[in-house]
């Protein structure tokens, strides 16, 4: 589904407006693509770039053309891990975060395998 102009609009503005929001933002689009839905993630990364750096200074910072970026994170883009991970990497230094990766459940027990 679309989203329309004013969606975008308004998103826009809390983001200029809103550090914790737009780092919220951030953080969403990459733990969406984290589990699975790189459609959903890639639409949320799509909308926080338009919303901050804009995909001309990503595609300088990145050295790759704005308009190869905005195919990466359209609805049928399919990026590199590599490249993927370039522009997180780039938009984590930008908002001051660093991800990180952690289990949400904790270990069920010790793993003991049988001789046989």
């Amino acid at each position: 589904m679309a989203l329309t102009r004013n969606f975008k609009e308004t998103v826009q503005a809390r983001v200029k407006r809103d550090p914790a929001f737009r780092r919220e933002l951030l953080r969403e689009a990459v733990e969406t693509m984290l589990a699975g839905d790189l459609e959903t993630g890639k639409a949320v990364l799509r909308d926080y770039i338009n919303a901050t750096v804009g995909f001309a200074k990503l595609g300088a910072a990145t050295r790759r053309s704005p308009k190869s970026l905005m195919r990466m994170f359209g609805p049928s883009g399919n990026p590199q891990a590599r490249n993927l991970f370039e522009v997180v990497g780039y938009l984590q230094r930008k908002e001051h975060l660093r991800f990180e990766i952690r289990t949400s459940q904790p270990p069920r027990g010790k793993l003991t395998a049988k001789a046989a």
